[in-house]
């Protein structure tokens, strides 16, 4: 599967996130975009249906929030699916991936150092 991931940062300080429009206007299958600096760590926006590829990072932990939809963890032992308006934090280290059966719109914070497919 193909993945637009935009690490360029789209929003600075004091200007408006329109993050319904981002993904409203989306039209790709896995796509995210960084929306903006807090400290030391990048808020993105993700749309995704299909399935991520395994991966770690070694140094950053990674947390989702999940908007529309549902997206599912996959970790070595167990499957964990969050709803609209939950969320989990994935550990530095931990192999996961993630996966969407439907159209599904989340929120990442993660340091500004992740590289987005893995270490």
């Amino acid at each position: 599967m193909e993945y637009e991931i935009h690490s360029d940062i789209k929003y600075g300080p004091l200007e408006l996130v329109d993050a319904g429009r981002l993904a409203d206007d989306c039209v790709d299958k896995w796509w995210n975009q960084s929306l903006c600096l807090v400290n030391d760590c990048v808020m993105r926006l993700g749309v995704f249906e299909g399935e991520f590829h395994w991966h770690k990072h070694d140094r950053e932990d990674e947390f989702f929030f999940v908007l529309e939809g549902k997206l599912l963890l996959d970790f070595e032992n167990q499957i964990i699916e969050l709803q609209p308006r939950q969320g989990m934090l994935v550990p530095r280290g931990v192999a996961h991936r993630t996966r969407a059966m439907e159209r599904t719109v989340v929120l990442m914070v993660e340091a500004s150092t992740v590289v987005p497919t893995g270490d």
